[in-house]
């Protein structure tokens, strides 16, 4: 792959900032505008392009062609914030002028799979996350204390796995999830805790909820956001 060096002064249309953003939730999909060498290479490229595709995230081809990449195209793909790929092709120097006026990006590949591989990541950049639980412990609330400018504190016993500071929660009721969120305090005694294990006594307060009963459950668990690849859909 090629990069025009003095296209995308202005950084408007370029494929940093379509990444970027994807990554802020502001693109659903990825314009494009596609010149190539020969009718045959352009067949299978767009071929290949719609089956990265899926029902969540696609390739938008905006133009399509044979030969150079031209001002039109340029201009095409300016107005769409687009990215202009040329496969064994070139822009010609009106073309170059207007896309580092414009802040286009133009990329050329010479071979397909760089092509594929780099459109592949714009499109993985699209797909929403996998968010990934891992379940840490749960706590039996033995006791609620109601602690002045604190709120409810729910005494508790790790019934099983582990407390850890800073962990998401569910409050469980009759096997009932009641309320899902983080929690706000773990101690052990009256010092600050960063884990508590199995077996063991603690307190635990809840960010912005207080209806805390005797015999509730808590599940703790972490959750994080894991990028997904066009290619695991």
């Amino acid at each position: 792959v090629i990069r025009d060096q003095q296209a995308a002064s202005a950084r408007r249309g370029t494929l940093e900032q379509m990444f970027s953003e994807i990554a802020e939730g502001e693109a659903d999909e990825g314009p494009l505008v596609v010149k190539a060498d020969a009718h045959g290479s352009l067949e299978a490229i767009l071929a290949s392009l719609a089956g990265l595709g899926t029902d969540e995230v696609k390739a938008r081809i905006l133009l399509s062609g044979v030969g150079g990449i031209n001002e039109s195209d340029i201009a095409l793909a300016a107005a769409s914030k687009a990215l202009a790929v040329g496969f064994n092709v070139r822009a010609d120097a009106p073309a170059r002028a207007l896309a580092r006026r414009d802040g286009v990006d133009i990329q050329y590949y010479t071979v397909i799979y760089e092509l594929l591989s780099d459109m592949g990541g714009l499109m993985s950049g699209l797909l929403a996350p996998t968010v990934v639980e891992n379940t840490l412990g749960y706590v039996r609330v033995k006791e609620v204390f109601a602690i002045s400018k604190v709120g409810k504190i729910a005494g508790c016993e790790v019934t099983e796995g582990i407390a850890r500071s800073g962990a998401k929660i569910r409050l469980v009721r009759d096997n009932v999830v009641i309320h899902e969120g983080q929690m706000s305090t773990l101690k052990r005694h009256k010092d600050d805790a960063r884990e508590v294990k199995e077996g063991l006594e603690c307190g635990i307060g809840i960010e912005k909820y207080q209806d805390i009963k005797e015999g509730d459950v808590l599940e703790l668990f972490e959750a994080k956001e894991v990028a997904r690849s066009i290619t695991d859909t």
